[in-house]
């Protein structure tokens, strides 16, 4: 069964573009993982500090690979300090 992943992120004052350069830098690796379906990164139109990440596994394994893999990891770790909230993905499954 499918995995859907949301995540929202929004940026401590003045720490908006280290956000986005790391959301940047882990959408390549991201989708090139081969239980990846699909990866998109937002920007909200109305608050300039608000991002969002919505992707889609192939499966719960697929996303625990995901998850341990250097580039997720590292992501992690460095947007964390960089939000002024504690970092979350939340995982769905679809229901229609």
């Amino acid at each position: 069964m499918q995995i859907y992943v949301f995540a929202r992120l929004h940026a401590r004052p003045g720490k908006r573009s280290e956000v986005q350069q790391a959301i940047f830098e882990v959408q390549g690796p991201t989708r090139q993982e081969s239980g990846c379906l699909a990866y998109g990164a937002f920007h909200s139109v109305r608050d300039p500090d608000e991002f969002y990440i919505h992707s889609c596994f192939q499966d719960t394994e697929a996303f625990q690979r995901h998850a341990e893999l250097s580039h997720t990891v590292r992501f992690v770790e460095t947007v964390g300090p960089l939000l002024d909230h504690p970092f979350k993905a939340s995982l769905a499954q679809k229901i229609w």
